[in-house]
């Protein structure tokens, strides 16, 4: 029987959710996309599944058989795909950086020591949670907290060094032509920290007679963010090293003296054979320090 791998993914998706609405969004597709995806996959297979409800689904006595060896078959075939990779030569490597790191150096010098090799890049954003894991890149650098999920024994995650942060505000704000400052001179801010990225915001407040904006919604975009700050309606606690807000003149940038650093790490597949993962830790572990990116 040919099984779409695709179709599987997506099943195990919408078993892991128990909602299809959530799974759709994950998957970036539209939900009647996805039904009639799961619909494809049962015809294949002609067991039902999935029971759905207007409370969500649930998994049916085949989908419960089903999905523990769904979800070997999928790992296999990856795993199956990286060996794949790793035996062609020139090797490559796709080195994946999340939002406000720059990995120009550490790509540069690869691909000096490997000049054989192909070193490419790939920008990801909060959403690509998956990107490691589904072999799209084969390492990811990025700040804690990781933007994925961690399975169990599945990665590695290689410190490679600390940074202070700033604080992020508008130009007009009371604090923004300070030289440092403490947590201390925030103590009038609520501040939430994100749980998949390391940037602490604060709570919108009111501005004069311009009432407090609503809090800032899963699904808006840096920039919408940074909207909020420019107005004065809240301020952030950034990465040293992220430099974004640098380049709006109604954005100021101060450092914090006493908040906790933030940690850039190196994540890789903890059973990947690539060869040239040494040579980028190394690089990484050489550079990093050095440019504190």
């Amino acid at each position: 029987m040919d099984v779409d791998l695709r179709l599987v993914r997506y099943f195990t998706v919408v078993a892991e959710y128990g909602n299809f609405g959530r799974a759709a969004t994950r998957l970036h597709l539209a939900q009647p996309s996805l039904s009639r995806q799961i619909q494809r996959l049962e015809a294949e297979l002609g067991v039902r599944l999935l029971d759905r409800s207007p409370q969500g689904s649930s998994l049916t006595d085949a989908g419960r058989a089903f999905l523990p060896r769904a979800r070997i078959l999928l790992q296999e075939a990856e795993q199956a795909a990286r060996a794949a990779r790793a035996a062609v030569q020139p090797r490559t490597l796709t080195v994946g950086y999340a939002e406000g790191l720059v990995v120009t150096a550490w790509v540069q010098e690869l691909r000096r020591r490997h000049p054989d090799s192909q070193v490419r890049t790939r920008h990801l954003d909060w959403r690509d949670t998956d990107a490691l894991a589904e072999g799209r890149i084969d390492a990811l650098v990025a700040y804690r907290p990781l933007p994925l999920r961690l399975f169990a024994g599945g990665f590695r995650v290689t410190k490679l060094h600390e940074e202070s942060r700033v604080l992020v505000t508008s130009a007009g704000h009371h604090l923004a032509n300070e030289e440092s400052v403490s947590l201390r001179a925030l103590s009038d801010e609520e501040l939430v920290t994100c749980v998949s990225t390391p940037v602490v915001w604060s709570t919108p407040k009111p501005v004069g007679d311009r009432p407090a904006p609503p809090p800032p919604a899963i699904d808006d975009s840096y920039e919408d963010k940074l909207e909020l700050i420019a107005t004065g309606h809240c301020v952030a606690l950034f990465p040293a090293g992220d430099r974004r807000p640098a380049v709006r003149e109604d954005i100021a940038l101060v450092p914090v003296l006493d908040a906790d650093p933030c940690e850039t790490v190196l994540v890789t597949r903890a059973d990947d054979p690539n060869p040239l993962l040494g040579s980028l830790e190394d690089v990484a572990r050489t550079l990093g320090e050095r440019t504190k990116v």
